[in-house]
């Protein structure tokens, strides 16, 4: 297929996005939520019609608050995020709105909001671990079912640790460029890194990781076939022949995927707007990734293996 025989047009596509990802991640740095560095979110509902999101911001300013961020919620919610508030302060705050019902306010301190970051960078990493761990051990005899009846050389086929390699390229790549995009709309637009954001790079990492498994499978079951049939085939034309057999399986999955997230972001609450931004980005990153990166990677990692021998 030709998406093997050109990947390094697609391979430097990725390392243009990945060194985008990482600019905006170290230039602009993460605008953290209140999850992560502390503060408290109010919850209000209006009776009658609600504000407008300049008229609430406007009340607010008298208060001096620092910064703060005010989003809808719904057709008669506002979510407010502001430092930590005391007891009076909050009361002030309710009470320059208009005394709307407070449906929560909830206060989260900076300690416990950097042991939360804590806890997501772990369960982010302890995640692609056992995911590299699974894939190289459910892959351990790949490498062993390829015959070469002309040539009797070694196996036309990458180590099955190499599968677990070109699976953590994919999912850094999978991770790293919706991250860049959410530093750089951060910082531009004020969206922030919260705990629905974690749960959203762990919902990528899952199904990015499923996209892979099933063009890696494909390479393994042709790779078998190719085995009983005593077929001599370059390695570089099974993985180009099990890309263009998923294509349109992968292409199929993620449409139907996209449209619900989709959906769901334009008829859906505020509160899981970013949630289902992200995911969308994520999906469409997964689906490039399984199909340009990560298989043609296996071929690179073959090519260079012979040369070195």
């Amino acid at each position: 297929m030709k998406i093997v025989q050109h990947r390094k047009i697609f391979f430097t596509l990725s390392a243009i996005l990945f060194a985008l990802s990482l600019f905006s991640i170290f230039t602009y740095g993460f605008n953290l939520g209140i999850d992560f560095k502390g503060g408290t979110i109010t919850e209000v509902s209006f009776a009658g019609e609600r504000p407008t999101k300049e008229t609430v911001e406007e009340e607010m300013l008298p208060l001096e608050l620092g910064g703060f961020s005010v989003r809808p919620s719904g057709e008669s919610n506002y979510i407010i995020r502001t430092r930590e508030l005391s007891l009076e302060e909050g009361q002030k705050l309710v009470g320059v709105l208009g005394s709307p019902k407070v449906e929560r306010q909830n206060t989260v301190g900076p300690i416990a909001g950097v042991e939360l970051r804590d806890k997501a960078s772990k369960a982010i990493a302890l995640t692609i671990l056992m995911i590299v761990l699974f894939i190289t051990f459910a892959f351990r005899k790949v490498s062993q079912s390829v015959f070469t009846a002309k040539s009797g050389t070694p196996p036309k086929a990458v180590a099955s640790w190499k599968y677990g390699l070109a699976t953590i390229v994919a999912l850094l790549h999978d991770i790293l460029i919706p991250v860049g995009v959410f530093v750089f709309l951060g910082r531009f637009y004020g969206l922030e890194i919260d705990l629905l954001f974690v749960s959203g790079l762990l919902a990528i990492l899952g199904y990015s990781v499923h996209d892979t498994i099933v063009v890696f499978d494909r390479v393994r079951e042709n790779l078998r076939l190719n085995d009983e049939a005593k077929k001599d085939e370059e390695f570089e034309i099974t993985v180009g022949k099990s890309v263009a057999q998923t294509f349109v399986r992968s292409i199929n999955t993620s449409l139907t995927l996209l449209i619900t997230l989709i959906a769901l972001y334009f008829v859906g609450s505020g509160a899981t707007k970013d949630f289902a931004l992200l995911l969308t980005i994520g999906v469409i990153v997964g689906t490039y990734s399984s199909i340009f990166v990560a298989s043609p990677l296996l071929v690179s990692f073959y090519k260079l293996a012979t040369k070195v021998k």
